[in-house]
């Protein structure tokens, strides 16, 4: 089969795939779009007409990004709230929130995440990354499902990484209790947990017309690696002595195409549970795609696992109470 991609150049900005697209009547949620790829994210949606709520940690800085863009676009139908994808307690809230002013959702892109981080537990005692990345963004689809199914056909993108080669799920100690931290373990499995998500959801809801697709944006140099010890994105050839990115890096605009193509296009209509970059269908890696810059670990895909997870995830949060 051939995979699916978009008539533009991988490199295009998240905008320009927009620019000949309608979305007024629509209303799309991005979570963490008050930074890097989310403001691009935001951005592009806004220019094309679209209702943008925009769950945020940081209001304050949300409510002035959603001014700067709202001028910009000339689309103030912008809206923030408060939301902390480390407490399952805020995502039950800022769902009930999104639900109130928001019945209809059309698309949710669960693009705010961490990587990286030092040791460490989200309120409800989950591993930060795991807990963060896909427990707090699989809750609040869960909650928001009502919305997606009263709009369908409706898209969810799940932000993942190229990352998610570091790691499959780690079944028997997900949240590191009785294994050595390793911080981009933590991240990889967290971005393995987002691409399999995608892929048990389509298979739930795919025939009541909600989809999901995976993401990987690619390279790119925001606040994200702001976790990472001095000079170790130096080391890793992220950035070079004088902090310019390596060329090989997007810019963010260029790196929100990918999820803004996933939520939009029409050949995508009805897809799911694929993993997409650079503004295509990702192709396994494997000896004749050896690739480092493209392609992904078939472990990400994996339906098997994906139902696992999804039946793993819902008891972990059930024994939280929340």
């Amino acid at each position: 089969m051939t995979p699916i991609k978009s008539p533009l150049a991988p490199r295009a900005d998240a905008a320009d795939l927009l620019k000949d697209t309608d979305l007024r009547g629509r209303t799309a949620v991005v979570t963490g779009g008050a930074s890097g790829l989310g403001v691009e994210t935001v951005r592009a949606l806004l220019g094309a007409g679209a209702r943008v709520i925009m769950p945020v940690r940081d209001t304050a800085r949300g409510e002035q990004v959603a001014r700067d863009l709202a001028q910009e676009t000339g689309n103030s139908d912008v809206h923030v709230l408060h939301l902390d994808l480390g407490s399952l307690a805020s995502v039950r809230q800022a769902a009930a929130a999104i639900l109130a002013a928001a019945p209809r959702i059309h698309i949710l892109i669960n693009n705010a995440g961490v990587m990286a981080t030092p040791q460490g537990l989200t309120a409800d005692g989950f591993e930060t990354q795991f807990g963060t990345n896909h427990l707090g963004h699989f809750q609040l689809t869960r909650l928001l499902m009502p919305a997606l199914l009263a709009a369908a056909p409706a898209r969810v993108v799940a932000l993942s990484s190229s990352a998610h080669r570091l790691s499959d799920i780690r079944w028997d100690d997900p949240n590191f209790q009785t294994t050595p931290y390793d911080p981009w373990q933590a991240y990889g499995q967290s971005k393995t947990a987002n691409a399999l998500f995608a892929v048990e959801l389509s298979r739930r809801y795919g025939l009541q017309g909600v989809t999901a697709n995976a993401v990987h944006p690619g390279g790119i140099m925001t606040g994200l690696q702001k976790h990472m010890p001095e000079g170790e994105a130096q080391r890793r050839g992220w950035i070079d002595e004088n902090g310019v990115p390596n060329p090989a890096f997007k810019t963010p605009a260029q790196g929100a195409s990918t999820s803004v193509w996933a939520a939009t296009a029409p050949e995508l209509n009805g897809v799911g549970g694929l993993f997409l970059e650079d503004l295509q269908q990702s192709t396994p890696l494997d000896g004749a795609n050896p690739s480092p810059l493209f392609g992904y670990r078939p472990h990400a895909l994996d339906a098997d696992s994906a139902r696992r997870l999804w039946t793993l995830s819902e008891e972990l949060i059930e024994q939280t109470g929340q």
